[in-house]
């Protein structure tokens, strides 16, 4: 039996669930009959699919 693992699911970008790029059709096909994409990243992550955890702070007395 493999032991599961648990991932820290705290850093997935709250904008794109993790998902940090997709393709987007331009409608416009290429010579070969595949259609033309563009690929797009996430403005949150830039394309990461992951955020930066907030940095620890001393509190001031």
């Amino acid at each position: 039996m493999m032991p599961q693992h648990r991932h820290d699911h705290g850093r997935i970008c709250p904008n794109c669930d993790g998902f940090a790029r997709a393709a987007i059709a331009t409608g416009n096909h290429l010579p070969d009959g595949s259609r033309h994409t563009i690929p797009v990243d996430c403005l949150t992550c830039h394309g990461l699919g992951v955020i930066a955890r907030p940095l620890a702070t001393a509190k001031s007395a």
